[in-house]
């Protein structure tokens, strides 16, 4: 094995890890909903403090179930996940086309195709 199918070996046992061992160390249990996110768990704490408390501002758009939220926050990590490898992607392929311009550059034209023009003058 070489050294970046390790690392790629480890980083997948850390994340399998990191999804399994809540559920199996049973971190949540006792709680209503376990696993909720921080603004239920933030609105919940400020409702026991102050219980006459009420928001600066409601939402533009409120989903008619959770269902349906779940599915527009997955839509939304898609699409920033998209944005993000497309930025990288053209990042290498730009670095790439820098590094052949100046091989070819430095190499005087010995790279692949080099001769060509020789051979159809003659």
């Amino acid at each position: 094995m070489n050294k970046n199918t390790r690392i790629n070996a480890l980083l997948l046992l850390v994340v399998a890890a990191l999804a399994v061992l809540p559920l199996a160390l049973g971190l949540g249990d006792g709680q209503e909903e376990p696993f909720t996110g921080a603004d239920a768990q933030a609105e919940t704490a400020i409702t026991e403090i102050a219980p006459d408390y009420e928001p600066w501002f409601s939402p533009l758009y409120e989903p008619p179930s959770g269902e349906i939220e779940s599915a527009l926050f997955a839509l939304q990590a898609a699409l920033g996940a998209g944005v993000l490898a497309y930025y990288f992607g053209v990042r290498r392929g730009r670095r790439q086309g820098e590094m052949r311009a100046t091989a070819r550059q430095d190499g005087g034209g010995a790279g692949p195709g080099a001769g060509k023009s020789a051979a159809r003058r003659n």
